[in-house]
């Protein structure tokens, strides 16, 4: 029996899902799923509800979002020159930012920071914090 992940697990597998449908647009997402939802047995789990929310929701709202992204990007820079792994994580986090009330503001761009540690590299990462610590107002 597989066990239930984490909100921090499934944005990891949101990643890895929206990440390879960027590589191959015409992957099955319910394939992706499965892969990165089998055990060391093969054995698969059932998708979670916020992984399919995720996935669709960015991939619903990606002309939105990436304007959302575009907004706080400086002149020389467009969304292709952004690393593929940087850009999806941007989607991700504007997502959770824009489109799911019942996260944190403050928890979503963290989440977003995790993801590129893992991901991606130091100067990503500090790309990331910029462009989202625009769109989250400091505690007053």
């Amino acid at each position: 029996m597989t066990e239930e992940l984490t909100r921090h697990q499934i944005r990891i597998r949101a990643f890895q899902t929206l990440f390879a449908m960027n590589a191959n647009p015409e992957a099955d997402r319910h394939v992706i799923y499965q892969q990165l939802l089998a055990d060391e047995d093969g054995q698969t789990a059932a998708v979670p509800a916020y992984l399919e929310t995720l996935v669709d929701g960015v991939l619903d709202k990606q002309d939105e979002l990436d304007a959302q992204i575009k907004k706080y990007l400086t002149t020389n820079w467009t969304l292709q020159r952004i690393a593929k792994t940087d850009l999806v994580i941007l989607r991700i986090a504007f997502y959770e930012l824009d489109y799911q009330t019942d996260i944190p503001k403050r928890v979503a761009v963290n989440e977003a920071l995790e993801l590129a540690k893992q991901f991606s590299d130091d100067r990503s990462r500090r790309f990331i914090n910029g462009v989202l610590s625009h769109e989250i107002e400091p505690d007053k």
